[in-house]
Parts: C-alpha cells; structure tokens; sequence
C-alpha cells in the first residue's frame, strides 16, 4: 500500500500522471481552512492605539484505418478458399492406419461482405472476413460531437477477431459463410475442409444484451482458441479518453472489481482470475463485458495496443482483451451505458463497475435521491440538485448555527486577542515565550467557549457533499446530457460564452461573505478573505461542470436566507441584553 502511494506520489511530481479531481479538491480545501485559520494570525495587524520500452503482445497487428477499406469491391480469399455454392467433401488425415479420413466439406464465401444487425439500441456492422465486428453503435447516446457513440476502433483490428496462439491470421482473414435467422441472429461459418470455424450471435431487440458462441477446430482436432476486442472501447471523443479506458473483471473469490490499464499490460499480458463473475472493458459512460456461466473456464487477459490515431500523429497506449480459452465456449454478452437500472436488471453485480469515488456511502444514496426527486417530483435533474442541496443545507442548520454563534464570539474577543498579540509582538517562533502566548489564547478561548477552528467547521461538513456530488456528476450516465434551463449539459461546463452559474456563485459568495460576522476587526484581513475566498473558490468552479456549480451556488443562496435571519435575530437580541445592563 505504502509503495503504491509512494509510486503515485512520484508520478504526480514528475508529471507522468495528472492529478486527479478528487485530490484537487481536497487539496483545495486544505488551503481554504489555512486561509481561515491562519490570516488572524499571520497577516500584519494595524498598528496598535494605546492600550520502460514497451513489450508488443504476440496478436494480429493494428492496421491503419487507410489500410482497412469499409468495402472492398473485390477482396481477395483466403488460398484454401472455395466459393461457397461449390461445397466439396475432403479427407482430413487419418489418425491412425486403420481409422478413415474424415469428410469435412470446404465452406467459404466467394467476396467479402457486410452484414448488419439493427436493434432498438444497437446498429452493428458484422464483416464476413473474420467473422468480425467492424462497427458498433449505440443509437440512443451521442458522443462529443453530437454523434452515435461508436465503440470499436477498426485502427486496431475487429472486434470479436480471432487472437494467437490459433492460426490467428489465417483465421482472420478467411471469407465466412453468413446466415441471418431473423433480424437479429447471425451465424458465420468456414471450412477449408480440413479446419474450420463457427461464430453465432443473437441479440434482443430492445435490451442491451445477447449472446455469442465460439468453436473451432484445426487439422480436425477441437482448438482452444481466444476472441479479441482490441484498441480501447467507448467514447473517444471525451477529454482524455485513453486514461479512462480500461479492461475490468469482477474477481468472484474476494468479491472485489479489478482494473487495469493499457500500461499495465505494457510488460506482458495480465491474466485474471479464473473465478470472475463478468469482464471486458469500460470507459467512463459505457462498458462491454462478457457473462461465462460459472464453472466453465473462460480465460480473460488484458493486452497492450500501440498505435497512433491518424496518419503522422504520435502512437498511444492503447489497451485490449482477449477471451475464450477453450474450443467450444459461450456466453451472456452486456455492451452498453451504464445506468444503474440497466446494470441492475442485466446483473446486479454489474453495478460495481460504476465508481462512486472515496465518499461512496455518500455518493450512491445521494444519487438514489437525486434519482427519486426527478422521477417523482421535478422531471429535471437541474431542479432535483437544487432540491436535494436545500435539503441537506437544512439538516445542517443546527451546525451552521452553532458555527454562526461560535463566529460571534470570536470577532467579540479579538481586542482581547490583539492585546495578548501586542505583549508578545516581535518574539521569534521558536522562542519559549511563543508558548505562553499560545496558552493564553488557548484560555482565553476556553473562558468564552469558542473553538477556533469552529470557522472551518461548515467547511468541513460541506467537503464530502462536495466531492460526493462531483462523483455522482462524473460517473452517473443519467446526468450526461441533462439540461436545465440555459444548460445544455449538466456533467459538463456552460458553453455560453459566459459561464452565468460560476458568475452567480462568485456574486452569492462575496454578499455571504459580507454578511458573516467577522472574525478579525482588521479591515485588511476583512478586504482579503471577501475578495480572496470568492475569487479562489470562482477559479476552481469555472471549469467544473454546471451541476456542480450549480449545487455550490444553490448552497450560497439558502446560506445567504439563513444568516439573514441570523443577523436578524442577533441585532434584536444586542438591544435587550443592553437594556438588561443598565437597569442592574
């Protein structure tokens, strides 16, 4: 663990690996509360009235897209290709003296072909050399560009090819014959009369799911073979899309998800345990895995792909898989979003593949709650945000009393304080006298019970909510693409030329400042944290996405309500109190 944390913390300085988001934010925070803490202290007062090379996997290599044509008018066969109307019967060898050949009749297609499966949310573009998947979109999400996502990369070779040690190539590049029974069923079949191949699918018609099998035999002998998908999955039009691209499997002895990365499998294929529930790959959005029912010993390994994305651009860490293992497997198959209720009603172990971050138990119930409040009460997750953040601003109220109180007697003993700071004015740190000063504070905020770290405290609080809520916006699928109002996506930044949700927040959070007793009656300190909080917090928001913001913004406002009443309360209790004063 330690040499895991040591290995990251390396790779963040030496700029190989980016800082996360949930690492900027606590990051963040931790100087916020320096800010607060510390500028009573630190800042000067006014002056005092009197008083490694990478090791290429033994797999079909990735071909540029300019070497794939989509259709070829007239490809060329495989050499132990025969047309497929002229279907012969040969002998394989005999295994022994005695015993007769067997007759394997040759079944290949005369030209290569397209096939297509066309589902309520799938189009798939199946290719009959290879028995292989050339395209696979999903109809009903759009990728950065305002596209149907496509989620196989042909750069890399077709989805669902054959992968070594089998005669891969040979295999690859044969012409299988295709049968379709019904519109959503394909079947491939080849045979050079010695060897021979078959590949079903079958899909449903409104669900992300299917079923695929897989036999093979060479020189009339069953071969263990593996199926590959190569060259990453998903959206790759999204921000850093490699990085968030990886294979993953359910490890079913310690009930725990396992990834892994193109540069794991840099130095050799990773191989997954044989107990695994489900695997494949997965980006942030979307996942292709394959189901094996259990005890069957389907293998599944993770490999490494190089290549660039376009002619003259740089070549990139890719990652791949491979699966199968034996002659004859089969399997359940899930490609699709990954939407909790679509995982759920697939298999609900499927929906450890969503990452709810360090405060999952925060982050999965609030977008449990999140998900009630738009389908049962506001029909829009913009609304079900600020909803949900009113909410939990309100069941904080008492703390947020309490710290409001806690700020009240704290800016009501700051004479005090600068008298203690006055007597020790000029005394290095490291003086034994610094000590003294810091007890007499410490008693002085005993006497009056203030804690003084209470200022932070709502910050605090609101951290995990924060960092839950960026979860829940990064990985939840239903809230790609939400709109509200002028937003046109909830995960992402305002693509108005000025971004009005960072703005409101930045206007909310210097009146909320203004409004807030302060701590310290040194106007300078005062300028500083009501012109450096809001700007520090507005530059972080800016590039956020709009869901975030708006839950931030949302929090001003309802704090802004609450410390008006504060304030209010407070002003009507001074007089009494003063009143109480002079009559004793």
């Amino acid at each position: 663990m330690a040499h895991d944390l040591n290995s990251k913390i390396k790779e963040i300085l030496s700029g190989e690996k980016e800082i996360s988001m949930e690492i900027r934010l606590l990051l963040a925070f931790a100087l916020m509360g320096l800010v607060l803490f510390g500028t009573q202290f630190l800042m000067p007062k006014p002056p005092q009235k009197p008083v490694d090379q990478k090791a290429q996997v033994a797999a079909p290599q990735a071909q540029p897209a300019s070497a794939q044509p989509a259709e070829s008018p007239k490809p060329q066969a495989p050499a132990t290709a025969a047309p497929a109307k002229a279907v012969a019967a040969k002998a394989a060898p005999a295994k022994s003296g005695d015993e007769k050949p067997a007759a394997v009749a040759v079944v290949a297609a005369e030209k290569e072909e397209t096939h297509v499966v066309d589902t309520d949310v799938y189009r798939i573009v199946f290719s009959n050399r290879g028995a292989a998947i050339r395209s696979w979109i999903l109809k009903k999400y759009k990728d950065g560009q305002g596209k149907p996502v496509e989620l196989v990369d042909s750069r890399a070779g077709l989805a669902f090819s054959y992968f070594s040690p089998v005669p891969a190539a040979e295999f690859n590049k044969a012409l299988f014959v295709v049968k379709q029974d019904g519109p959503f069923a394909v079947d491939f079949l080849y045979s050079d009369g010695v060897s021979s191949a078959r590949k079903t699918f079958k899909f449903e018609k409104a669900a992300y799911r299917g079923t695929f099998s897989s036999e093979l035999s060479v020189g009339g002998k069953p071969q263990a073979h593996k199926l590959a998908w190569r060259g990453g999955f998903g959206d790759r039009t999204v921000h850093n899309a490699l990085d968030v691209q990886h294979s993953v499997y359910f490890d079913g002895a310690k009930s725990k998800l396992v990834t892994a990365s193109a540069k794991d499998a840099s130095k050799g294929p990773i191989s997954a345990t044989p107990d695994f529930h489900f695997a494949g790959m997965e980006d942030t959005y979307f996942a292709g895995v394959i189901l094996p029912e259990a005890g069957t010993g389907v293998e599944f390994i993770t490999v490494h792909d190089m290549f660039a994305a376009a002619q003259g651009e740089e070549a990139k860490e890719h990652v791949g898989v491979a699966f199968g293992g034996k002659d004859t497997f089969q399997s359940v198959l899930f490609v699709g979003p990954k939407d909790t209720d679509i995982l759920r009603d697939t298999n609900r172990k499927l929906e450890s593949m969503i990452d709810w971050g360090w405060f999952w138990f925060i982050a999965k119930p609030l977008f449990l709650s999140l998900h009630w409040i738009n389908d049962k009460l506001t029909a829009s997750w913009g609304w079900a945000i600020v909803l949900a953040t009113v909410i939990i601003n309100l069941l904080m109220l008492p703390l947020r009393f309490s710290q409001l109180r806690s700020s009240q007697k704290m800016a009501a003993i700051q004479p005090e304080l600068q008298a203690i700071q006055a007597r020790y004015k000029n005394i290095p740190m490291k003086d034994p006298r610094k000590q003294k000063q810091n007890e007499e504070m410490m008693a002085l905020y005993q006497k009056h019970g203030i804690n003084p770290m209470g200022g932070c405290v709502p910050l605090l609080l609101q951290m995990p909510f924060f960092i839950a809520f960026f979860k829940v916006l990064s990985v939840a699928i239903e809230l790609r693409g939400a709109q509200w109002l002028w937003v046109t996506d909830l995960s992402q930044p305002e693509t108005t030329l000025i971004r009005f949700l960072p703005v409101g927040m930045l206007v909310t959070q210097v009146l909320m400042q203004k409004m807030t007793p302060a701590a310290s009656p040194d106007p300078s300190q005062q300028r500083l944290m009501m012109i450096m909080m809001p700007i520090m917090l507005t530059v972080m928001f800016y590039g956020a996405s709009s869901g975030l913001v708006l839950y931030w913004l949302t929090g001003n406002v309802v704090g802004i309500v609450q410390q008006y009443f504060f304030n209010q309360a407070a002003t009507k209790r001074s007089p009494a109190q003063a009143a109480t004063s002079k009559k004793k």
